[in-house]
This record gives structure tokens, C-alpha cells and sequence, in this order.
């Protein structure tokens, strides 16, 4: 259910969260620790949310999936795993992408400019959008901006490259799954916000790490699928 009922009138740009939003990063993290961590999902989880928070303060100008290899060192000394035996960054072109985004991209492309806005580098970039069939008109990534989100200077250069193609922030609407990344920051810069709560129903924050408090997006699903077809 969105919590703006109007429709998407006047919108034509739609910048996307990669990583979470439309690729399937934890069933990603899942299936490639999984054999060596030997504990629950949800703890499995957890310590990568736990790990990468404590990596976006150490390391903030690092694209997300270059910090893989120091959030997964960290997590093998929490939980008593070997590192080495595994590597997340190389899992990357392995990683899903949730079912509902490759049919809901191709939809939504039909009326929108789709822009992918993302903390991951150009590389899992590349892997990342031939695994959901190549649906952008434009991507921003991390390395190119040399900062992650909730970083603003990630929305001001996308807003940038976007304005030189004459669209306006008002033409805008930010797609995420991620409170702590995403929402929060794009609402407050003045962004019309969608949110795909991914985790509906699930307890907690899973591989994200948690937010101070939620933020009330403009438009609120629980799939892609449902943003489809609202914005039809």
C-alpha cells in the first residue's frame, strides 16, 4: 500500500538502491558463508550488519562491495570461521536478483528514465545489472563519486548527470529498501521516496544495518511488483 495515493504524475526519473533493492544481496551472503559459518541465518546476518557499519565509519570513501573482504575478516573473528576458505566480493556475479525486479524494471522502463544509484563499485555494477537484464539508462556508483550513501554528495552528482539530460530532483523519484542508507537522507534533500520493505514480515534489519528511527517514505511496497503497478 502506498502512503501517497496520487498517482506518479509529473515523475520521469526513477533512481534505484542496487544492492538490497533489486539484487538479492543477503540470500548472496547467505549462500556463500553459509558452509564455513556454521551458525543461524539470522546471526549470520546480523554480524555482517554489525561489520559493516563499523566499515562505513572506518573507511568511508570505499565503494560497499570493496568493503566485502574486511566486513567478512570481521565477521570470521566474531563468529570463529576462516576467512580465506571464501570470498564475498568474488560471489558478487552469483548473487540473485529478487524475482519480481527483472519484469518490474522491464515495466517500469517503458514510462521512465531508470537510473541506478548505487554503493557498490563499477565492476559489481556491470555484474549486478546483466543479472537483472540490463534495465538502466544510467548508473552512479560509489567509485565514481568516491563517497557511499547516506553520503549526499551520492544524490547531488546523480541529480547532476541527470540535469544534464533536463530533468529536475522534482522529476524524481528514489526507489530503496534501505532506511539507513536510502530513505532518511533522500527524504530530507527534498526526494520524493519509495519504499521496498523487503523484510516485511521478518524480524529486524537482516544485512542492513538499523536506522535511528524510520522515515515515512512518500510511497511504501512491498515488492517491486506493487510499484509496477501503481506507477503504470
Amino acid at each position: 500500500m502506498s502512503f501517497d495515493i496520487a498517482p506518479f504524475d509529473g515523475i520521469r526519473v526513477l533512481t534505484f538502491d542496487v544492492v538490497g533493492t533489486l539484487i538479492d544481496f543477503e540470500t548472496g551472503i547467505l549462500d556463500c558463508l553459509r558452509p564455513v559459518a556454521r551458525v543461524g541465518d539470522g546471526e549470520l546476518l546480523e554480524s555482517f550488519a554489525r561489520g559493516e557499519a563499523i566499515q562505513q565509519r572506518l573507511t568511508p570513501e570505499l565503494p560497499f562491495t570493496q568493503m566485502l573482504a574486511p566486513i567478512q575478516q570481521r565477521m570470521a573473528d566474531e563468529l570463529g570461521f576462516s576467512s580465506g576458505d571464501v570470498g564475498l566480493r568474488e560471489s558478487i556475479p552469483r548473487w540473485p536478483a529478487f524475482p519480481d525486479a527483472p519484469p518490474a524494471l522491464r515495466s517500469l522502463g517503458r514510462r521512465f528514465r531508470l537510473v541506478a544509484l548505487t554503493n557498490a563499485d563499477n565492476w559489481a555494477q556491470e555484474q549486478m545489472a546483466v543479472t537483472l537484464g540490463s534495465p538502466f539508462d544510467d548508473a552512479v556508483t560509489a567509485e565514481d563519486v568516491g563517497v557511499n550513501k547516506p553520503d549526499p554528495q551520492m544524490f547531488a552528482y546523480c541529480l547532476g548527470r541527470q540535469s544534464t539530460h533536463g530533468y529536475t530532483r522534482a522529476e524524481c523519484v528514489h526507489v530503496a529498501q534501505s532506511q539507513y542508507h536510502d530513505i532518511r537522507v533522500s527524504k530530507r534533500l527534498g526526494y520524493r521516496t519509495c519504499w521496498i520493505e523487503r523484510r516485511h514480515g521478518l524480524p529486524g534489519f537482516g544485512a542492513t544495518p538499523r536506522p535511528h528511527e524510520l522515515t515515512t517514505p512518500d510511497h511504501h511496497f512491498t515488492s517491486l511488483e506493487e510499484l509496477a503497478r501503481e506507477a503504470a
